[in-house]
This record gives structure tokens, sequence and C-alpha cells, in this order.
């Protein structure tokens, strides 16, 4: 077992930054709109914010060394670390979370935040921090994602 604590802090200022962004979305737009319109509202934020991010990036999956045809598609990986998903639902549900979790794997990104423009009475978010990840974490090029078509 390895006696290093986890370090929560860990990319605090970035999250910090995103989240600040998707509270400003929530309070322009309110809840209950579509989750592409709140996508597009949060990239809009990012841009004028400046803060670097990746929509819809593919990312590759591999088994036993072998790509797959199959790829998984985050909403958003933000600032080359943090890894979105985005929901506008009434609650959020178990599936919500795995489902950033298998992308967090993925891409083999220790942070990632669930984002929930659904709910009722304010922007609901949670932050993961998967600690297995932490130790691999360097750059951000070790990022398994698709080539865009341009």
């Amino acid at each position: 077992m390895d006696d290093k604590p986890m370090k929560p802090e860990i990319y605090k200022d970035e999250g910090y930054r995103f989240i600040a962004a998707a509270f400003e979305v929530y309070h322009e737009r309110g809840y209950g709109l579509a989750e592409e319109l709140y996508q597009e509202c949060l990239e809009i934020e990012l841009e004028l914010r400046r803060l670097n991010f990746r929509p819809k990036a593919e990312l590759r999956c591999f088994y036993k060394a072998r790509e797959l045809k199959k790829r998984y598609v985050p909403d958003l990986l933000v600032l080359g670390c943090l890894v979105v998903e985005l929901k506008a639902v009434s609650e959020l549900a178990p599936e919500h979370e795995a489902q950033l979790l298998n992308y967090m794997r993925i891409a083999r990104q220790p942070v990632g935040y669930l984002v929930n423009f659904g709910h009722k009475e304010t922007l609901e978010w949670k932050r993961f921090i998967l600690s297995e990840l932490i130790e691999q974490t360097g750059r951000p090029d070790h990022l398994h994602t698709a080539p865009r078509d341009n």
C-alpha cells in the first residue's frame, strides 16, 4: 500500500476557473434547457475567459495493445487536464458518475467534473479524483485522442 497522501489540490486552480465559467452559464441561462445548448454556451464562456478546451474529443480505446473501433466522447477536455461531462437532468444518477469515471480512466486524467445544469435551485457539480492516476500524470500529451477531421 502506498503511504503517499492523496493530493486533493491537484488541478485546483484549473477547476476553480472552469467551475466559475459553468456558474456564469447557469446564472445567465438558468435551468431546464437542452444539454447541447448548455454545452454551446459553456464553450463560448470558456473562449471568453481564454480557457483552452477541446469539445467532444474522441478518446481512443485499446484492448491488448489493439485499438478498438469504439470511441468514448466526453463533452469537454478543459485546460488539458480536466475531463468534463455535462448533464441537464433533474437529478444526477450513479450511471452519470460511472460515465465520467470511465472517461477519466480512458483519458488517463485524474481529475473530472460532472456538471448538471438541470437542477432547479443551483448549478449541481461534483469533482472526482482518481488517486491511482495522480502519479501517472505528467503532461496531457499522453491522451489517446483521435485526430479531428478538418
